[in-house]
This record gives C-alpha cells, structure tokens and sequence, in this order.
C-alpha cells in the first residue's frame, strides 16, 4: 500500500463540524484538522475536538488538531450599510472614540494607526480589493484617498505593505484561547501574524505557563516577517506559507519567490513548512479544481512542503471531502517525481543527527526499505523527517497518543500506538506484524530500525530487519 508523504490539513467549519463529515475527511486522508479562531468560539471548539478525537479513535488514526490564533489584526469597525466608494473618494479611519469629521468615516479597531503610517504610504482594505493613500494625518484620524473603487463593508481587513506596527503580538484574545489550547491539549497553536523570533518565544513562553505541550506554527504572512525569516524559523517547530496576506504585502509576482525561499530555508535548518490559502479556492463553489490549482498543489508537493491546508475550502464550502480527495491524488501522483531536494543542504548539527542522515541514507538506497522508529517523544521520527526521504515511508511507534498526534504533521511520518512492554525483539515483531496487517508493507521489504527507548540499541545504532 502506497503511503502518500504530504500531509493535508482541512479548516473545520459550518461545512464540516458534523460528525459523520469528519470520519469522512479522515477517511479521505485528512491529518491535520485547524480551528479559526477568527471565527470560533469555545463551545464549539470544545465539541468538535471531540468528535475529532472519538472518530480517529474509531478509525485507528491519529489526527491532530491545530489552534489559529486570531492576532492583532488592524480592522475596520461596522458600517450601517456598505460603501460603494468611487476612485478619488475621501475616506476618514478613526479612532472609536472619535466623532467622524467627514462624509465617509470609519473606525478602526487599532487606536496607534496614526502613529505607524506616513502621509503617502498606501493602505490596503479588504484583502487587497480596495487602494487607498494617506493625504493627511492628525491626532486618532487618519485621511486617505480611494485609488480603486470598491465596496467597503464592515470589519474588513488593513493592511499596511512594508510598514512595522506597533501591535503587540499576542493580544487579550489570543491569551484566552491559548488558555483553551492548554484545556484541550491541542497539539499545535499557529501564531499569526508573527514579525520577529521574539513574538514566537513569547507564545512558547505562555504555553510553558499554562502546562501546554502544543507545537508552534509561525505564520509568515507580511514583509517584516520575510525579513526575519532565519530567525522566526528557528524559533518555531513548524512555519505557514500564509499566502492570503503575504499575497498581498508582497508584489504578486515575488509571491512564488518568496514561498520557495521559505521552503527552502525551512528544509535547510530543519523545520516543518506548511503551504496554505487558495490552494483549491474555486472548488469552494465547484466541483473539481481548475489546472492552474492543480499545478499550484502539484508545485508545492514538488518542493516538499511537509503539508498543504485547506481553508474556506473545507470550512464553508460546497465539495469539503472531494476536496481532500483531490489533494490526495494530486500529492501521490507528484511524489513518484523527483523533489526539490531543498533538505540536501541540511545543517546537521550533531552526530546523532549525522547517524540519522545514514539511515535515511540506507533506506533510500533500496525501493522497498522504509524506516521503522521506537520514540517516546517524537524525537528521532522529527529528525527523520527533516531529511525529506523521497520513496520510503517512515513509521514511528509510540504509546503516548499526544507525540503520535503531534506527528501527524511531518511529512512522510505514519505514526502508531504501540506499548513498549516486553523484550525488544518481541517489539520489534511486533511493530512489524502490525505494518503487514495494514498493508503497509510486504514480505521482503527491508526495515531500518531506530530507537532511543528499547534496550538493546540506541540512536546511534541502526539495525535493519527483512519483513
């Protein structure tokens, strides 16, 4: 049975929060299930990470789930009715407490606007859609003219390309929803809008506090952030190719450019990378994905993402399994191609991880070797996985059910529970017998074994075992 590698993360929302919907995605392959917290509100996150839970159970799977930080996004206040604005049209953006002081006047929910832009700078309003430059700056008010038309509605998104705000990098929000990040044990919280290493070391600070063993997403979504790539990076256990934002906060055509230096650095220190936003965006509506969406895909498997997310694809759309089902194949087709091969320029940074190289070395060596792990942490199968092995499949047992969800996002990792009672060639039996039953390999195939918990060998030994 052919393993796919690259891991797909599906937004649970309105479409897909029935429990029947999710066996479903996990049936068609999800590994990863994320929660806006944009737009999620506690009970709701409560009940269905717990359908999450029961219907991976139920299937035998470990599937992890992934908190989104909302962050302190810029926001445009409500308006009574939407605002059809002609080029060349004035428009105030004030602080709340502020009286307007012209025809077309709208809050913000960020009181220091004033304070971070320039007059001249270019103000971008509901992801991209409407252009607006600044004229004129006092005190709370910002006054802009409308260089394209559009229609403003209420609590749409700004953003400022190439302008650092002062925003602080968690705020009041994102403190209670880390708190029910710690409540759940949710294996991952995505950071958004994250501008430098600090901003990660201070969320990693608070899921210490809180007793939360959650793994950090660091979401690369505006100019600052490209800037401090090595350092956000190596900072976090996995980083997101947000392209909604980044999309716009760079020009279009540095988009591609800037995702594969992502991926690339990320290979080269040794992180995880996820791709996301607009990876399937028409199917939202329609039933199969355009050609340049299956190209798009097709690209980011080839460069060896450790998984591509569906957002609104999943959450509100019309085809949220088909969906999944086309990520699927399109994955498993474009990984019997040759990779990027970006993880050549690893930086090893001890012998263990040296003797890792070796076995994956090993195993790729032989189309019909796989990588067999003995992990109580998740340890080595993460240091497997940095390696990005193109034909063999890594399994990494484990009896600790959070590490083995927590592995459900590195690429190429299949990861099962598995009680580490007994004499270590029993085990290793054992863990053998069980890929056989799931057909995930066959009788000849060559396993290299690694272990830093059974007895008779240790990380820097490698075994190899016939099936």
């Amino acid at each position: 049975m052919s393993l796919r590698k690259t891991k797909i993360i599906a937004t649970l929302g309105p479409a897909t929060e029935r429990t029947e919907v999710i066996g479903a995605l996990i049936g068609a392959g999800a590994n990863v299930f994320r929660l806006n917290m944009s737009h999620a509100a506690h009970p709701w996150v409560r009940d269905v990470v717990s359908r999450v839970r029961e219907e991976a159970a139920s299937r035998g799977a470990s599937v992890a789930t992934l908190l989104d930080l909302q962050g302190p996004s810029i926001r445009t206040g409500d308006l009574a009715e939407k605002w059809s604005l002609p080029v060349g049209a004035a428009v105030e953006f004030r602080q709340e407490s502020l009286a307007p002081a012209a025809e077309f006047s709208v809050t913000t929910n960020y009181d220091g606007l004033h304070e971070d832009i320039s007059v001249g700078d270019v103000m971008l309003v509901d992801n991209g859609v409407i252009h607006f430059r600044v004229d004129r700056i006092e005190l709370g008010r910002v006054f802009c003219q409308t260089l394209t038309e559009g229609l403003l509605g209420s609590r749409r998104h700004i953003n400022l390309p190439g302008i650092r705000v002062n925003l602080p990098s968690l705020t009041e929000k994102d403190f209670h929803d880390i708190d029910l990040a710690a409540e759940l044990a949710l294996d991952y919280v995505a950071i958004s809008f994250v501008r430098d290493a600090a901003h990660v070391a201070q969320l990693r600070a608070e899921l210490t506090k809180r007793g939360c063993q959650a793994r950090i997403v660091a979401k690369i979504e505006d100019q600052e952030a490209v800037k401090h790539i090595t350092e956000i990076i190596r900072e976090s256990d996995a980083v997101m190719v947000a392209r909604g934002d980044l999309g716009i906060e760079v020009h279009v055509e540095e988009l591609p450019a800037v995702q594969r230096q992502i991926l690339r650095e990320a290979a080269r220190i040794g992180r995880k990378v996820i791709v996301a936003t607009h990876m399937l965006e028409s199917m939202i509506e329609n039933p199969g994905p355009t050609r340049a969406e299956v190209t798009d895909v097709a690209n980011a498997v080839f460069e060896q993402a450790d998984a591509v997310m569906l957002s609104g694809e999943t959450s509100v759309g019309h085809y949220p399994v088909k969906c999944i089902e086309v990520l699927d194949r399109i994955a498993r087709r474009m990984e019997r191609e040759p990779g990027a091969r970006f993880a050549s320029a690893l930086d090893l940074g001890s012998e263990r991880q040296a003797t890792l190289g070796a076995a994956v070395q090993l195993a790729e060596s032989n189309e019909d070797s796989h990588l067999m792990v003995f992990t109580k942490r998740g340890g080595i199968a993460n240091d497997l996985a940095m390696f990005r092995p193109e034909h063999s499949s890594i399994f990494a047992f484990c009896p600790d059910h959070q590490v083995l969800r927590s592995l459900s996002l590195n690429r190429a990792v299949t990861a099962l529970p598995l009680e580490f009672s007994g004499a270590p060639e029993d085990i290793i039996r054992e863990a053998i017998g069980m890929l056989q039953e799931r057909g995930f390999v066959k009788k000849g195939d060559r396993l290299v074994v690694l272990s830093e918990v059974l007895h008779t060998f240790d990380a820097e030994a490698i075994l190899v075992r016939r099936v």
